[in-house]
């Protein structure tokens, strides 16, 4: 049996410890539900009509409160909602006011009435922060437009021809993010934008939400920018959970001075490669920016768990964002080409691995869809559309990350690997749990070290410290709570 990979030793890295109990779900106000408070009289999309790039649905913060019991039920402890703030695009990544909830989706008292809710109900709240870029309609960005170089905020954004052409054609005079120029981008060097930034980081804490999601943090390029906007929102509460957008190795962010974790998007790319590499949809994956997915077997994938688990200090591991797809990718199933025994499998995985698993709403019941816009459709709230199968395994899946500390706390030994098989052992005090999966289209052998096990999901159990089989592409979770090392 290969020694502990979280054995890492300590370091000054303090990071909160409810992340790692907690089970997050994503959610894209503008698609998960409409309210009955919601805005009458304004041009909508039918809610069941295909996504698109520039349609809004109508979602709104009052739907998340009239369906937290339906969130309850599932096992969530905490939402990330991605950007609230007034915005002219129904992704809200264009912010014209970072003070103001949009009147979409019920302004800020509707905030206020969501993070009293969901606080009630056990569940914590974060937000999306985009510190990077605004808008063409922000204020002191119209500013500029409007009074040129003579403008009071001329230095908060990057111009450099005068006057902007913020709406073409040709070059719009000022950076952007990626070229976009309805999303020019803060002069992170002006201590006025600095200040700016930092209260608005600062300020949200104190209204009472759990944490940020930073959007494209690594594009401000600036250390000690990260280091005081961490110094302001832990002041403010020192629980709160800061989480960045970074795709890959973000060592750099992540010695204990910046950022709690990030989005575990190498765990995502290695997930889909082990537990759906057969089947692939990889035109969807090339075009949602998870192009390159490897298909890994049992020992390729230990290999690449063994070098994430290495990659960070235990407590950033614990605290890392796991997820199998955002609204930056095509949805889990759409990427598994179809494939939903690869979903459960890798949603087991998620669901009892190192780090906070987050569901992308809607996965749950089987939603499907490509690349953004196709990612970001409206939840069916018709029953009869859902995938009661899958939504039911994804909550026995849940309930038992939080019936056992051992899959939420535990060490993490690699056990059983080797071509289509993969198991883990987990253990805690006196409670050890394996997992072990089946990739495959036939029974695979294994044999289970000695101990009083007992199955608590899965089938075809045999008795304890004998071979057994495991059947094709199937997982299966044991647990002894009679351990003594």
């Amino acid at each position: 049996m290969a020694s502990s990979i979280l054995s890492a030793p300590l370091t000054r890295a303090v990071t909160p410890e409810w992340v790692q109990d907690a089970v997050f779900y994503q959610i894209f106000p503008d698609r998960f539900a409409r309210s009955s408070r919601a805005p009458t009289g304004v041009n909508l999309e039918s809610w069941n009509s295909p996504p698109t790039t520039y349609g809004f649905k109508g979602g709104d913060l009052d739907g998340i409160i009239e369906h937290l019991d339906y969130l309850e039920d599932l096992g969530v402890t905490a939402l990330y909602l991605n950007p609230i703030f007034r915005s002219t695009a129904n992704h809200r990544y264009h912010t014209h006011d970072y003070y103001q909830v949009d009147p979409l989706l019920g302004g800020n008292g509707a905030f206020d009435r969501l993070l009293v809710a969901a606080h009630r109900a056990g569940m914590r709240v974060i937000l999306d922060g985009v510190f990077n870029h605004a808008s063409r309609g922000f204020y002191q960005f119209s500013s500029i437009l409007e009074n040129g170089d003579s403008s009071p905020y001329r230095d908060w954004f990057h111009v450099y021809s005068w006057p902007p052409n913020p709406y073409g054609p040709g070059d719009p005079g000022y950076d952007s993010w990626w070229g976009h120029p309805a999303l020019p981008k803060f002069n992170t060097a002006s201590f006025e934008v600095r200040e700016f930034l930092w209260d608005v980081g600062q300020y949200w804490i104190e209204r009472g939400i759990d944490g940020w999601r930073l959007d494209v943090p690594n594009e401000i390029d600036d250390d000690a920018f990260w280091q005081e906007f961490r110094r302001r929102v832990k002041a403010a509460n020192g629980d709160a959970y800061i989480v960045g957008e970074i795709w890959g190795d973000a060592a750099r962010w992540l010695q204990g001075d910046q950022f709690d974790a990030v989005m575990n998007y190498p765990l995502t790319r290695a997930c889909l490669g082990f537990f759906a590499g057969q089947t692939l949809n990889r035109n969807a994956l090339d075009a949602g920016g998870l192009e390159g997915i490897e298909m890994l077997d049992g020992g390729s994938f230990a290999a690449e768990i063994a070098t994430l688990l290495a990659r960070y200090v235990p407590e950033i591991t614990r605290s890392q964002l796991n997820l199998l797809g955002s609204h930056d990718t095509p949805r889990a199933l759409t990427s598994a080409g179809g494939d939903e025994s690869a979903i459960r499998l890798a949603l087991l995985f998620l669901m009892t691995y190192p780090g906070a698993p987050c569901i992308y709403y809607g996965d749950e019941i089987g939603m499907t869809g490509g690349p953004d816009p196709g990612c970001r459709g409206s939840f069916h709230w018709d029953p009869a559309g859902w995938n009661e199968s899958l939504r039911a395994y994804v909550k026995q899946c849940v309930a038992l990350r939080h019936t056992y500390p051992a899959l939420r706390r535990g060490t993490f030994e690699n056990f059983v690997v080797g071509g289509n098989l993969y198991a883990f052992i987990r253990t805690l005090g006196d409670t050890r749990a394996i997992v072990a999966f089946n990739v495959g289209p036939e029974r695979v052998q294994w044999s289970l070290p000695a101990g009083a096990w007992r199955q608590v999901l899965g089938t075809d159990l045999t008795a304890e410290g004998t071979t057994s089989q495991l059947p094709p592409r199937s997982g299966v979770v044991l647990v002894d709570e009679t351990w003594s090392n």
